[in-house]
């Protein structure tokens, strides 16, 4: 029979036995600590502080001082050539009285009243059309025939230049008269005004608390430009402004929910640049030929009401 098997369980027990009889070394310390403060408190002996770190002893921090952890987050937009930056940092100043900056050209980021270096060098970028600053994200679209695996990685290198460098984003200047600058008001269009009228400060109300933030998801923004005969004038901006969908979104979502709440609108009117116009109807005479081409009882690529098919020619 092997012998290894009857002195395993032997050793075990002797290895147990000698661990209980014999006090760890951590054991007598603790006991000599007793018994010295057992001593000193029968003597009236003071005892000693606990040491205490000092103020200018503590643990280094991951990064040094004035070093800034820049973590910069992208999220997608129904526009597949625009994509939404968000910094964690303050892109519109508090001094600027509107929520949104829009740069459309290179000349529009160094001209009065918001000129913005930074914009100006993401405009440089070849394939960049546009740059929008909202409260705390930047939206940068591109042309269509652009490629974001080429652009975005510069544009992550600038915005992380740019806040590094503790350099403003926006500089507020003044701006002489007739002179052309940014897409931006001189104050928030949804702001309130004494001299609204009752059903105005409810479209108002209605734009800024349920439809303005999920726009603003959307990496853009909405403008207020009037209400006349029923109908309210708006004028969407960022993301929102060359997206496909800006149509069903103003007639599904916003011109839907402002209908339902406020028995006095009748509908919703979308405000649109000269550029804007004359892109829709050259996009209509392009439908025209297609239509042409396919023959006369050829359905509409973007059917509906006010799909680009009905826009006047």
């Amino acid at each position: 029979m092997p012998t290894n098997r009857l002195l395993r369980p032997a050793a075990a027990l002797l290895s147990t036995t000698a661990r209980r009889a014999q006090p760890s070394t951590y054991g007598r310390l603790y006991e000599a600590v007793r018994q010295a403060h057992t001593s000193s408190q029968a003597l009236n002996l003071p005892a000693r502080p606990r040491p205490a770190l000092r103020p200018d002893s503590r643990l280094p921090t991951g990064a040094p001082r004035g070093v800034r952890n820049i973590f910069i987050q992208t999220e997608s937009t129904p526009n597949p050539d625009a994509l939404k930056f968000l910094p964690n940092y303050k892109v519109v100043p508090p001094e600027v009285p509107t929520p949104f900056i829009e740069y459309l050209n290179p000349r529009s980021t160094i001209a009065p009243p918001y000129p913005s270096p930074l914009a100006a060098q993401l405009m440089s970028i070849d394939g960049v059309t546009s740059v929008f600053y909202g409260p705390e994200f930047i939206t940068v679209t591109k042309s269509p025939d652009a490629n974001w695996v080429h652009i975005r990685p510069e544009i992550f290198s600038l915005i992380t230049e740019a806040i590094s460098a503790g350099q403003p984003l926006v500089t507020v200047t003044q701006r002489e008269a007739g002179e052309e600058g940014q897409e931006a008001a001189e104050e928030d269009s949804l702001s309130y005004n004494e001299n609204d009228s009752e059903v105005v400060g409810m479209i108002k109300e209605l734009l800024e608390t349920r439809i303005r933030p999920a726009i603003q998801e959307d990496g853009g923004d909405i403008e207020f430009r009037g209400f006349e005969d029923g109908y309210v004038s708006l004028k969407l901006r960022g993301a929102c402004r060359t997206c496909d969908s800006s149509t069903v979104t103003l007639k599904n979502g916003i011109e839907g929910m402002l209908m339902h709440y406020i028995e006095e609108v009748k509908g919703v009117h979308q405000v649109m640049d000269q550029e804007e116009e004359i892109a829709l109807k050259e996009f209509a005479k392009f439908e025209e030929k297609l239509r042409a081409q396919k023959g006369p009882d050829a359905a509409p690529t973007t059917p509906g009401k006010d799909s680009l098919d009905s826009v006047p020619g």
